[in-house]
């Protein structure tokens, strides 16, 4: 079993172990990122247990960030699963949940500057979201046996093109642009996290607080949600699961992004993830490597120009 509090890095020189007095160690094992350590099969004790390479200040570990995530291969979402996202939108709370695939190929970490595609779309979005790390197979996994199979928390934000939403009806589309897959900075060990019933998230855009809620709200909890996904698919060690997006987004507000903003999302105990945002250019090409490593990333293409709820 890893050892409580764990919280792991990924950079460009391999996995770091945050320590208590401010300074990270460089963890002797050869995987590149949380997802790989977590495909091995033995959970995230490896990370716990390994002996550092060297120890060195966070500040300066921070500054060789990659996406903690980078090589995951399924991020799946749920959308309006947030009891005051549905009072926000005037919708009907759902009986089942809406579930959809995310672009594996989105992804981007740290401290990413993301183009925002205005050829396309007029309203991308935030979405500041608590994500699930899987840990341990799961296939028709009963609601009470759930928590044993997540293996850490993240931050995540799960930016969408609200007006793509609308035009296509396809999340994934409006959710699959270079970049709009944002996870990290940090993945802190489920052991580490105090009331899993009630895990922060919070959102700012600019400094400015835009959402603030609990997973207390959530309209399908935990257990429930990963549950009913495993009913239908598999989801493997290093998988990914979005628990949904509380009241206060830009759809919410009649405010969508634009360049030079910039969104921190903080979930629980984990580092602030952070995302700029810049405007689009004609030579704008889609930049994520496998390791998240890419600064920019930017997408292309036509036009569409309405506004839906998820």
């Amino acid at each position: 079993m890893s050892a409580p509090g764990l919280q792991l890095l990924a950079t460009r020189h391999g996995l770091a172990r945050i320590c208590g007095d401010g300074t990270a160690e460089l963890l002797d094992l050869p995987y590149r990122d949380v997802a790989e350590l977590l495909r091995a099969g033995a959970g995230l004790t490896p990370a716990a247990d390994a002996s550092a390479r060297d120890r060195l200040p966070l500040d300066s570990v921070t500054a060789e960030l990659v996406a903690p995530l980078g090589s995951t291969r399924a991020v799946w979402g749920v959308g309006l699963n947030y009891h005051c996202k549905a009072r926000a939108a005037g919708r009907a709370v759902p009986t089942e949940p809406v579930l959809y695939l995310k672009s594996a190929s989105a992804g981007s970490g740290p401290d990413a500057t993301v183009a925002l595609p205005s050829s396309i779309s007029a309203q991308p979005d935030y979405e500041g979201e608590i994500a699930l790390v899987i840990g341990a197979r799961m296939h028709r996994t009963p609601a009470e046996q759930a928590w044993s199979h997540v293996a850490a928390i993240t931050a995540a934000n799960d930016l969408t093109a609200r007006d793509v939403m609308a035009a296509s009806a396809n999340p994934t589309l409006a959710k699959s642009f270079p970049g709009f897959g944002a996870l990290g900075t940090s993945v802190l060990d489920i052991a580490a996290v105090a009331d899993r019933d009630a895990i922060e998230v919070r959102t700012t855009v600019n400094g400015e607080v835009r959402q603030q809620a609990t997973s207390a709200d959530l309209i399908f909890p935990v257990p429930q949600l990963l549950a009913w996904i495993t009913k239908y698919v598999i989801l493997e060690p290093g998988d990914v699961v979005l628990t949904g997006t509380p009241a206060g987004t830009g759809q919410d507000r009649g405010c969508f992004l634009r360049p030079g903003d910039l969104v921190e999302v903080s979930v629980g105990g984990v580092l602030p993830l952070r995302t700029r945002f810049c405007a689009e250019t004609p030579d704008d090409e889609p930049a994520v490597t496998s390791d998240g490593t890419s600064d920019v990333v930017a997408p292309s293409s036509p036009s569409h120009r309405k506004s839906a709820d998820r």
